[in-house]
């Protein structure tokens, strides 16, 4: 909370002949404070013999009258706009301070000093509950990982139970969570979970932060660069993201994530504990309702909901899906051309340009395609025998 300027104070030095700027000076308050008292208490008409007796409480109740007794005399922007605002990519408070102060300087207002107007700040997001998304900009970030409780599949002839794991989602700024149960936690598994989330979310973002799991980073060292899997940094290259996997042994790099792993614990398997499933799509449309009714749970510190943030704040600032959906593919790398032209794969023959005989090329294999590439160029494609 801010402290009260001393009013009484301020008008008796004033009395005294001290200017305006001394007097701040002497508080060390900025001269806009003093300003608005002198201001104040000229349009109310009251002078140092009418407040001489007065406490200091009385005094600022005459000269700011309607104002409770711990009230800034400064003006007070929408901190609730100015969190939003501050969401936003490339604001800062240092720019939101600089606005609010040509908007007093606008109206003649008292402004505070940038200094005072962060130590506000923090204590309005520490009152309002938004300090949880402070650091966290809109659109920007997914932060995904497995979840540690899983849950079960029961075979419906011969009644045999088989795991389900959990690939969870979540965006920090509004703490929107999406969840995809799975059979196993294979890479091309952790790929369409993937794929899945962003068409979930509608729309894409540029920074994707995972665990260090092998499904997507091959080395993360303490000191140099993460070392991706190539299918994993194909993926991102299609949603134009960038991976930043969480640094090791650093959970709070992921906290939401972590955070929301718990929450499903109780939200979905807790929550479905006592129904029993014999398959996938129908574990998933019952696991996708349990997370709605969690995105839509109202939060306990501030207004709204994951859902309506998310709606109204970050919805609009996700980067729209690329026009052709990802498609899971391997890399099978230094395949020699043969010299009848073609190179084999899975014992079928693939033909590439005669100029290549000998030569080794990469392919890129899907489930319906062969693509041949030499230097990171595709030279061709043929559909996929078999």
């Amino acid at each position: 909370m801010v402290r009260r300027i001393k009013t009484k104070l301020v008008l008796e030095l004033r009395a005294q002949g001290l200017t305006g700027r001394m007097i701040a000076s002497a508080q060390g308050v900025s001269r806009n404070s003093i300003a608005a008292v002198f201001a104040a208490a000229d349009r109310a008409g009251i002078d140092w013999d009418a407040i001489a007796g007065k406490t200091d409480a009385e005094v600022y109740a005459l000269v700011f009258p309607g104002r409770g007794e711990h009230e800034s005399v400064f003006v007070q922007p929408d901190w609730e706009q100015l969190h939003k605002e501050l969401a936003r990519v490339g604001v800062t408070l240092k720019l939101l301070h600089g606005e609010y102060v040509d908007g007093c300087a606008v109206s003649g207002s008292p402004a505070m000093s940038y200094d005072r107007f962060c130590k506000t700040y923090a204590a309005h997001t520490m009152v309002s509950g938004a300090a949880s998304r402070v650091g966290h900009k809109a659109g920007q970030t997914v932060e995904v990982d497995w979840s540690g409780p899983t849950m079960q599949l029961a075979d419906p002839v011969t009644g045999e139970v088989s795991r389900v794991y959990l690939f969870v989602a979540c965006l920090p700024f509004s703490r929107y969570a999406f969840v995809e149960p799975a059979t196993d936690m294979r890479q091309d598994t952790w790929l369409l979970a993937h794929v899945a989330m962003f068409e979930w979310f509608g729309g894409t973002v540029p920074r994707v932060v995972p665990d260090n799991l092998k499904t997507g980073v091959i080395k993360h060292p303490r000191e140099g660069e993460v070392v991706l899997n190539d299918a994993y940094r194909e993926l991102a290259a299609h949603y134009s993201a960038a991976v930043l996997p969480g640094r090791v042994r650093r959970p709070k790099d992921k906290a939401s994530v972590e955070n929301t792993v718990a929450h499903i614990a109780t939200w979905v398997i807790a929550g479905l504990r006592d129904q029993i499933f014999t398959s996938l799509p129908e574990l998933r449309t019952r696991v996708r309702e349990r997370m709605d009714a969690y995105n839509r749970e109202p939060f306990q510190k501030r207004a709204g909901t994951r859902l309506s943030v998310f709606e109204t704040e970050e919805l609009p600032l996700l980067r729209p899906l690329p026009a052709v959906s990802y498609e899971i593919s391997r890399w099978v790398t230094g395949r020699r051309v043969q010299k009848n032209g073609h190179v084999v794969w899975e014992k079928n023959f693939y033909s590439v340009p005669y100029s290549l005989i000998g030569q080794a090329v990469d392919l890129r294999v899907t489930a319906q395609l062969v693509e041949v590439y030499r230097n990171h160029e595709r030279l061709t494609s043929h559909l996929l025998f078999g």
